[in-house]
């Protein structure tokens, strides 16, 4: 670790992160550490992340053609090609290992073993490196094999069976939420390990998968599973145990409402005369949901969504409306939480990025990490890495830094 650190450049300002990982869940695990200030090398092949080409869409001139995909999980990075299987690259990753805080990987079980980096060679080079390692299924177990895909995993993990209009209509989530989940895992994992190494002095290996981060996310629908005997399964917009809870139309389009007390209910059914015989406990508006549904919606389609969420407001009940992207990136409240970031792209020129969810502050002051490197082109900092490799550059430097 470099222990020199300017303010507002995030807590793990000073921390080198080695980011071998492609795609979307490790990339996400290193832009998560890039943001709360660590320097995070992008290590690439020749051809680059394959997120680099995925698309559309595609911005940016004909000849240097962007990947917004890739944008979305790489900004804070520097980048630069090693051939790995090389001598040559080898011996840049293990030098990069040496003075590395964190290095991580999402390489099919037993990839980097045949690299020649085994967890004992890593430890050799490196005994306070936390390593973490993300991949599909597990790192052991009978089909450790496999190849893990969002989608794929999504499906496999349950996460399907509980999504959509209905047991017949299994539908993925909207993001990659599989990748995004064991990206914000791993980097959990490598905070606490980096936590205990501060008692013990010593690195280890942590170890999630994209199976493990779903499972994990199941919350009260894996315990209706496993402790009451239920099969849970996708019964569209509303809440399988909370009524009423969920999306319901309005004259104009949909509000949300989120009724979680009696209380909430008693005030809800007297502004919206709502009757409340067979709905007096949440047990009997859960066991009667359609006609509970039916007797908010005979109310709501009456009235306009601006008068429905003007009234719900005034009483006291959760509620809200779906918006789009662009109406979200427009919110005003979105913007107050710094969730919309400007960076100057060297090909793009000002860009905005949606930003990091975290903030952090000290007696009163925000010392959230304030300044933000878009992705990085393939191997645009190679010549800045390899000075810092042979001394003559600081750790941390930053894209357009002098050495």
């Amino acid at each position: 670790m470099n222990p020199e650190k300017t303010n507002n450049s995030g807590p793990l300002s000073g921390y080198t992160v080695i980011d071998l990982t492609r795609a979307l869940a490790g990339p996400h695990a290193g832009m998560m550490l890039g943001d709360l200030g660590a320097d995070v090398i992008k290590v690439e092949s020749a051809t680059g992340d394959d997120t680099r080409g995925w698309g559309p869409p595609f911005v940016g001139p004909e000849d240097e053609r962007i990947s917004t995909y890739f944008m979305s999980c790489n900004r804070n990075k520097r980048s630069i090609i090693l051939d790995l299987k090389s001598p040559e690259g080898s011996e840049q990753l293990a030098e990069l290992v040496r003075r590395a805080d964190v290095l991580l990987e999402n390489f099919r079980p037993g990839v980097l073993d045949r690299l020649g980096f085994t967890e004992q060679r890593l430890t050799e080079l490196n005994p306070s490196l936390v390593v973490l390692s993300i991949s599909g299924f597990g790192h052991d177990g009978p089909e450790a094999w496999r190849s893990g895909y969002d989608q794929i995993l999504q499906g496999e993990a349950g996460l399907m069976s509980l999504t959509g209009s209905s047991p017949e209509d299994p539908q993925r989530v909207g993001v990659p939420i599989a990748d995004l989940l064991a990206g914000m895992y791993g980097a959990f994992g490598v905070l606490a390990a980096l936590l205990e190494r501060e008692r013990t002095g010593r690195g280890q290996v942590v170890r999630t998968s994209l199976l493990a981060a779903v499972v994990g996310v199941h919350a009260f629908q894996g315990t209706r599973a496993t402790v009451a005997g239920e099969v849970p399964a996708a019964q569209g917009n509303h809440h399988p145990s909370i009524a009423p809870y969920g999306l319901f139309r309005s004259a104009d389009g949909f509000v949300q409402i989120s009724v979680g007390s009696e209380k909430l209910w008693a005030t809800f059914a007297t502004e919206f005369q709502i009757p409340t015989a067979g709905f007096e406990t949440n047990a009997d508006r859960v066991a009667r949901r359609a006609a509970l549904i039916q007797a908010v919606e005979g109310v709501f389609m009456t009235l306009d969504t601006a008068t429905l969420l003007e009234r719900l407001g005034a009483a006291g009940i959760p509620a809200g409306i779906v918006r789009s992207l662009d109406e979200v990136y427009a919110w005003d409240q979105v913007r107050s939480q710094g969730l919309l970031l400007d960076v100057a792209h060297p090909v793009l020129g000002q860009v905005q990025l949606p930003g990091p969810p975290l903030r952090f502050f000290r007696d009163g002051e925000e010392q959230t990490r304030r300044e933000h490197t878009p992705p990085p082109g393939l191997n645009e900092h190679a010549a800045q890495i390899q000075q810092w490799l042979a001394g003559t550059a600081a750790v941390g430097d930053r894209p357009g830094e002098q050495a």
